[in-house]
């Protein structure tokens, strides 16, 4: 190896992967140590970083040209040293010229005079703070103003982040293209309208509250359900860059919020709405009018109050079959639906808004690749029969969906490109259903998860590959996940 060409070692060291191999590879001469330091691009720290400063600035000169770091404390306990502490930060810009992008989770010493010495770090681009709980405004709008190519922040579980100047700056900055925030509690979806023009550049966005003790209990309040948040002009900003929206555990009612984005995203292509409460048809129709470049949607639903009349009051989740109409008319490229209705009781059916009627309509109007519905109780063997004839059907997902049966797994397997089916807690299908499956000889991926009525011989031999778990706690874990 000695004898090779320098560029020659750096383009077979391009081509080793795994980290262990290079590792050891680096041991093998001076030679092979020296290229690989100097082409390794990222390294992930863990715990195990301590005399932080130090460690750090001996990687850095082992690796000079790092691009990517990711420095994670979680399930550190004091018998492993010191942490990474604001010291520590500036070996970064005295240090990784090449830095680009930085991750710090669980850094419980970092606080805002640490954090400004990124400031001096003019070629970072992304950046993510998860639990770093001594992290405040004022050491973030000092990397918003010194950071000035920053396009991605993701800021997750920040308890000390609240005013919001360093969004008025960013946004008047207009350089991001990224922006997620996630539990961080001094945070609202009101703040973000103050982003102003930062919305135009902006291509990924995802919020989510804070949710206290008391989230999880029912409500009084009772929604406008003919309200109309998208015709207030006082909301003037653009966001037609945007692709990828979430909104998650929102209380938007009665002050608009972020619910008037739903109107604006001429480019969006991913929508993902997780218990975002006081909304109504009115947005989703203005959403998929303005959104015909949709590919996917996920709506987490839980019954709501809502009237238009105070005469009368219904408990219903957010929209009805006039959204899955308009989302049918409106957005054709429309290829992955994933539906969870939480907190619905099959003995109430009025309190999921959508029928299986409407639903059918959305389904035979668009080419659903992908489709998850989970405690759908308006969904029935019927409805298996239509989805039967879907010609770019690929994957479903059904979880505790109760009403479907034996015979709906028959109509199933005759679905053209089905080729991937999870059923979870669907009681009501048995070995004999899952048979019929296994005559169709289609299905690649085959997925049963405490389904009481399918054994584990059943299910055998009826996909090239089977997952079979008959643990109730597991599979209930799961469908409380996918839709809480």
């Amino acid at each position: 190896m000695e004898d090779l060409p320098e560029a020659l070692v750096t383009e077979i060291l391009k081509r080793i992967t795994s980290t262990s191999d290079l590792n050891s590879l680096s041991l093998v001469s001076k030679q092979l140590y020296k290229i690989e330091g100097n082409q390794r691009g990222a390294i992930h720290v863990g715990s195990g970083l301590c005399t932080a400063t130090k460690a750090l600035t001996s990687l850095c000169a082992r690796f000079p040209n790092l691009q990517k770091v990711e420095i994670d404390y979680s399930g550190w306990i004091r018998g492993h040293g010191k942490q990474l502490d604001k010291k520590g930060l500036s070996v970064f810009s005295s240090h990784c010229s090449s830095l680009t992008d930085l991750t710090l989770s669980f850094c419980s010493c970092i606080d805002d005079s640490g954090l400004g010495c990124l400031a001096y770090c003019k070629t970072l681009v992304s950046l993510r703070l998860n639990s770093t709980p001594k992290i405040t405004s004022y050491g973030l709008l000092s990397v918003a103003v010194g950071c000035t190519s920053l396009s991605a922040l993701h800021l997750i579980d920040c308890e000390k982040i609240d005013s919001v100047e360093w969004l008025e700056y960013l946004g008047r900055d207009g350089s991001l293209e990224e922006l997620v925030v996630k539990n961080c509690k001094g945070i609202n979806h009101h703040d973000f309208l103050k982003f102003g023009s930062g919305w135009m550049k902006l291509q990924k966005f995802e919020f989510e509250r804070k949710r206290g003790i008391y989230d999880c209990v029912p409500g009084d309040v009772v929604y406008d359900s003919s309200y109309d948040a998208h015709s207030m002009d006082i909301y003037d900003f653009c966001c037609e860059s945007l692709k990828d929206l979430r909104l998650a555990h929102i209380k938007t009612w009665p002050e608009v919020g972020l619910r008037v984005v739903l109107g604006k995203c001429k480019a969006l292509e991913k929508l993902c709405l997780e218990y975002v409460h006081a909304l109504n048809d009115d947005d989703m129709i203005a959403l998929s009018r303005s959104c015909s470049n949709l590919k996917s949607i996920s709506l987490w639903l839980d019954p709501q109050r809502y009237s238009s009349d105070i005469s009368y009051c219904e408990t219903r989740t957010s929209f009805t079959d006039n959204s899955l109409y308009a989302l049918a008319l409106n957005c054709p490229m429309l290829q992955i639906v994933d539906l969870s209705f939480t907190g619905c009781a099959a003995d109430w059916p009025s309190e999921i808004g959508f029928t299986q009627q409407g639903f059918l309509v959305l389904i035979q109007s668009c080419p659903i690749r992908v489709l998850v519905l989970n405690t759908a109780n308006f969904f029935d063997d019927e409805g298996m029969k239509v989805l039967s004839s879907s010609p770019y059907l690929e994957t479903l997902e059904l979880i505790l969906c109760e009403v479907v049966t034996d015979a709906g797994m028959r109509f199933i397997g005759q679905t053209p490109r089905l080729s991937n089916l999870t059923l979870r807690l669907c009681h009501e299908v048995t070995d004999v259903g899952v048979a019929e499956l296994g005559h169709a000889h289609k299905l690649e991926s085959l997925i049963i998860d405490c389904c009481s009525k399918v054994s584990l011989q059943g299910a055998g031999g009826v996909a090239k590959s089977v997952h079979y778990s008959s643990n109730f706690s597991d599979a209930l874990m799961k469908a409380i996940c996918l839709g809480a």
